[in-house]
């Protein structure tokens, strides 16, 4: 979210408008070995719920009441408790996805069990979130999801779609650059391969493209790349049972220029994921020139905008079918172009805007 911070801030800021980030400092938080497990987890809370709202408590006593135009902004759904330490009607907050929350009250199709702090965290989570009088979700799935939640009478909110824009500049590289990026991967020179960019938690899907290779038989005779996590034991042992496993690459953590080049190269980006908050891999192949086939359930077809092929996560044979579909050069030319089209509605300064118009402020140049 760090990254969603600094756009907005720098959108604003680039608005004419005067910006501050305010976040949480670290004090029990510096007695940890890691911050991110065990103890340090429980001091980082300390730190976050409870010395970072009462700095938060003075802030807003100082500089919401002193007579400015001044707004709040929440970057992260998952922070919607601090929305009880700012004035209601002068705070707004983003809901990037109610996966967790959802999960947390037993919904399968969140693919994101809790445990049982984890449910109540995200309970206390939600109850704040509700009570939020302006809201921007990222998709229209996100806002479905949250407003079903809210069984009590709606408050008197302003709630809406806004689409996040791109974290960093997307765009095809040429041949020749993108080959000599991926010099330094395990990619083999001039070898055809399916993309999958993301972690390989369950909802990813990734068993899919094993599934899919297999039932393509000689038809396609590529590698599959799994970009962002390494492919797991479990899911190489299941490329075993199917006669893959020579054919499977993994890059982990490629850095941005190595990502450009593995979408601007690859045969075709496969996404064919349970459950999404948005689908970040979807717009950034597309923007990268990547013919796209992604699961056919929502937010995915919303985020491609018509330029990509879906299909059932279920079913591996209609992600086949999809594939053969794209032999067809004049077909996959165009829903290329598609994907370049629709790549530029998620630019920053119409996400900006429309945050502008939520608080009902106007451009200062």
């Amino acid at each position: 979210m760090l990254r969603f911070t600094q756009m907005l801030h720098h959108g604003f800021l680039e608005a004419g408008l005067e910006s501050e980030i305010w976040q949480p400092g670290i004090f029990f938080g510096r007695w940890a070995k890691s911050p991110n497990a065990g103890l340090g987890k429980w001091l980082g809370y300390l730190d976050k719920w409870l010395i970072f709202k009462m700095v938060l408590f003075i802030r807003v006593r100082r500089k919401a009441y002193c007579g400015g135009n001044i707004r709040f902004h929440v970057c992260d759904h998952s922070n919607a408790p601090y929305l009880a330490n700012l004035p209601v009607c002068k705070t707004s907050i983003t809901c990037h996805d109610v996966l967790a929350i959802r999960g947390a009250l037993g919904y399968a199709d969140a693919f994101c069990p809790a445990s049982r702090t984890g449910r109540l965290l995200q309970k206390w989570i939600l109850s704040h979130l509700l009570k939020a009088r302006l809201l921007a979700a990222d998709t229209k799935q996100t806002l479905l999801q949250l407003e079903e939640l809210q069984k009590a009478d709606k408050f008197q909110n302003k709630w809406r779609v806004i689409h996040i824009a791109f974290n960093d500049k997307f765009k095809r590289l040429d041949k020749k650059s993108a080959l000599k990026l991926l010099d330094s991967t395990l990619i083999p020179p001039g070898c055809t391969y399916l993309l999958q960019v993301g972690s390989g938690i369950t909802r990813k899907n990734r068993k899919l493209i094993i599934d899919m290779v297999a039932i393509l038989g000689k038809q396609f005779e590529g590698f599959i790349c799994f970009a962002g996590e390494a492919a797991d034991q479990e899911l190489l042992k299941y490329a075993g049972l199917k006669k893959l496993e020579d054919r499977i690459i993994s890059i982990s953590k490629p850095d941005h220029q190595t990502l450009l080049a593995l979408y601007s190269n690859c045969d075709t980006l496969i996404f064919p994921s349970f459950s999404e908050g948005f689908g970040w891999p979807v717009i950034e192949g597309q923007a990268c020139g990547a013919p796209v086939i992604a699961s056919s359930l929502e937010p995915m077809p919303e985020v491609s905008g018509g330029a990509a092929i879906h299909a059932d996560p279920c079913k591996a044979e209609e992600f086949a079918a999809a594939w053969l579909a794209l032999k067809n050069i004049a077909f996959k030319n165009e829903l290329i172009q598609k994907g370049f089209a629709n790549a530029e509605r998620f630019q920053s300064r119409e996400m900006i805007d429309s945050y502008l118009e939520l608080h009902d402020i106007e451009r200062a140049n």
